[in-house]
């Protein structure tokens, strides 16, 4: 685990502005709405739970019951905690009868998925 810097440890020893590095990074920042989009994304994955609930559907569809069956966990928190996936654009949904079958909204949330558990794989 990495040791906490002090701030001084965080600070140049001379302030000094790159104008080019400053306008190259800028052109990074994607639109106010993107950002504040992807901030509640990454918020709404903060939860272990949540992020349990996505990786169990990373190969396909599952019902409420199933992934409370799966994860021991209430239907009614996981109907809950579905909404809240649902309602951020992370999950698309069905009704078949009675059953409501979820599903990753695309191979996106997928693909993060993997990724942070690669970077988390790689951390010491």
């Amino acid at each position: 685990m990495m040791e906490p810097s002090t701030q001084s440890e965080d600070l140049c020893d001379a302030r000094v502005i790159h104008p080019d590095r400053v306008e190259r990074a800028r052109l990074e920042i994607a639109d106010e709405r993107s950002v504040e989009r992807l901030a509640e994304a990454f918020g709404i994955l903060g939860d272990p739970t949540r992020l349990k609930m996505l990786m169990v559907l990373r190969k396909g569809e599952m019902c409420v019951c199933d992934i409370a069956a799966c994860l021991g966990v209430t239907e009614s928190a996981v109907s809950h905690q579905l909404r809240r996936l649902y309602d951020r654009s992370l999950l698309r949904r069905r009704r078949e009868g009675r059953c409501l079958y979820y599903r990753l909204d695309d191979e996106h949330v997928s693909e993060l998925l993997q990724l942070g558990l690669e970077h988390v794989g790689e951390m010491k």
